[in-house]
């Protein structure tokens, strides 16, 4: 490259990296954060994958892609990440030793406030729309407007869900109801609200889908569109997902083995899972040719019924995009879209149990994705939720913002966290963290801006990145990751730059890399313990 256009180069990524800055300054942004539930990051069609995503290819096609995004492996650590800009062992909402009260009941230190909160101090109105998964409730925690499934379990006939705070009746099974619908009708209306009643001020929506999450439940007519879809299973579909994948620059890195013994602890065993479901259900990720012609159909109509969820998330996604483009809000409306973890190889039976009668995908089935499908969801990643491998801990990121982004259909290779949403929204609203609360000071976030990246990729850098959930553990300085299966397992080290798949362990040699990992990961535990340990108190959130 000659000089000329090396600085006519640099003169570009100048001009853009101010491009979001100075669109804050000239009218604060709204924002609008998207989170499915239990979805890999090779579901979507813009991430490699064969269900078909328009409204989300779209958003990518005209924003960015992020290649190397994480999130905390679990659905309610990762929701205290997004909204809190911290890791959730330091806000007490994921499990650490000799910490009794943190976990999926823990109790956020009061200086652990909401994105909600802070954003107030701007003049924004906020709305929640679907899962929660938070101590506390929506509106004491600073959204304006919530609606709140609780109910994980039911999909046309939750039980307990709320609005503002205040209990709803169960619904009927009969009625009509489908929760990835009432999610976004939730959302349009909010957003109409607003456009009604406070056209003058920003928005923040935290649009948050069950989908698709457990139990396997979705509309006749989407299921129908995708019945015959997998009929291949997951061995070939996997490698076309892959093939895909390579193409289109999201990895570098070979295809994971398929852990054929690898499923969650909590899962019934074999025998059980066939007792109550049927001959069709099987519990491991074993080669797709292996199975039985019955055990063939009954897998791929269940991977027909997690596609036709994913497929009714992004139809219902467009519906709350057309209400932005009627509120001419899109080209200022930064908009986010990721997974809570990966995609999941849990088989349990809750709600109301299943009825091997009941067709499959209907109310009064209860199947989950498994192994075998969720291998192929996390493609080309190891593992599953739950664990902090890549496949556990590895999501899509969809960032879209005509007015602050001037790149379109750009990649990026940078390594992010869900604890750097909150830093990167602070930034473009112009808004400041609290520093303080009740005159203590407030520990400094871990989470860094994405705004940089917003102009060019490779532009960001954490001096470490941090998991442990259900024993499990891991820690990435650089490209480097040092990761184990549990809190007895072995510690694996991988090059991410040139195994991002974590096929090759590289313990044996690089010793002193293992000790120095070790050690960055056994201090931030005994950090994150020391001020989780802090002023417990004894009684919920309100």
């Amino acid at each position: 490259m000659n000089l000329i256009s090396h600085v006519s180069l640099m003169i570009a990524f100048a001009i853009l990296s101010i491009t979001a800055v100075s669109a804050a300054e000239s009218a604060p942004p709204n924002i609008l954060v998207i989170v499915a539930d239990d979805l890999g990051y090779s579901d979507l069609g813009c991430y490699g994958g064969e269900i078909e995503t328009p409204n989300l290819d779209r958003l990518a096609a005209n924003g960015l892609k992020f290649t190397q995004f994480y999130n905390t492996a679990r659905c309610w650590p990762s929701r205290a990440a997004i909204l809190t800009g911290y890791y959730a062992q330091q806000v007490r909402r994921d499990a650490l030793p000799n910490i009794p009260s943190a976990g999926g009941r823990g109790i956020r230190p009061a200086w652990a406030r909401l994105l909600p909160e802070v954003l107030k101090t701007k003049g924004y109105r906020s709305y929640h729309s679907g899962k929660w998964h938070v101590d506390g409730l929506p509106l004491n925690n600073g959204f304006d407007h919530s609606y709140s499934l609780d109910d994980h379990d039911r999909f046309f006939s939750p039980r307990t869900h709320t609005e503002d705070d205040k209990p709803l009746p169960p619904v009927d099974v009969n009625s009509g109801y489908y929760a990835t619908t009432a999610i976004a009708s939730h959302s349009i209306k909010c957003l109409k609200d607003h456009a009604s009643h406070h056209p003058d001020k920003p928005f923040f929506q935290y649009l948050c889908f069950t989908s698709p999450h457990f139990p396997l439940q979705a509309l006749p007519e989407d299921i129908a569109k995708y019945r015959e879809r997998y009929l291949a299973g997951w061995d070939i579909l996997r490698a076309e997902r892959f093939a895909r994948q390579r193409q289109l620059g999201l990895v570098a890195c070979e295809l994971a083995p398929r852990a054929e013994k690898t499923a969650p602890k909590w899962n019934p065993s074999e025998e059980e899972l066939q007792q109550r479901i049927g001959i069709g259900e099987i519990g491991r990720a074993v080669a797709w040719n292996d199975l039985t012609d019955e055990q063939k159909k009954f897998q791929a109509g269940k991977m027909a019924i997690h596609a036709a969820m994913v497929d009714c998330m992004d139809r219902e996604i467009g519906r709350v995009l057309d209400q932005l483009t009627e509120m001419h809000a899109v080209d200022n409306t930064l908009i986010f879209f990721l997974s809570d973890n990966g995609a999941s190889a849990e088989q349990i039976i809750r709600g109301d149990g299943h009825d091997p009668a009941a067709s499959p995908g209907s109310a009064k089935s209860y199947l989950g994705l498994g192994p075998g499908w969720s291998t192929m969801s996390n493609s080309p990643f190891r593992m599953h939720k739950s664990w902090v491998h890549e496949g556990g801990i590895s999501t899509p990121l969809i960032v879209h913002w005509p007015q602050g982004i001037a790149q379109k259909g750009g990649l990026r290779h940078d390594a992010g966290h869900v604890i750097d949403l909150t830093p990167t929204i602070l930034q473009v609203t112009g808004t400041k963290r609290f520093e303080t609360w009740n005159n203590l000071p407030v520990p400094k976030p871990p989470g860094i801006s994405l705004v940089p990246a917003f102009a060019q990729d490779n532009h960001i850098s954490h001096e470490f990145l941090w998991w442990f959930h259900e024993g499990n553990r891991a820690v990435r300085v650089g490209n480097w990751k040092l990761v184990s299966w549990g809190a007895d397992g072995p510690w694996e080290l991988f090059d991410l730059q040139a195994d991002r798949s974590e096929t090759k362990n590289l313990v044996a040699k690089y010793p002193d890399k293992v000790q120095e990992l070790k050690q960055i990961w056994k201090a931030k535990l005994e950090e994150f313990q020391e001020l989780a340990g802090r002023d417990i108190p004894t009684k919920p959130n309100p």
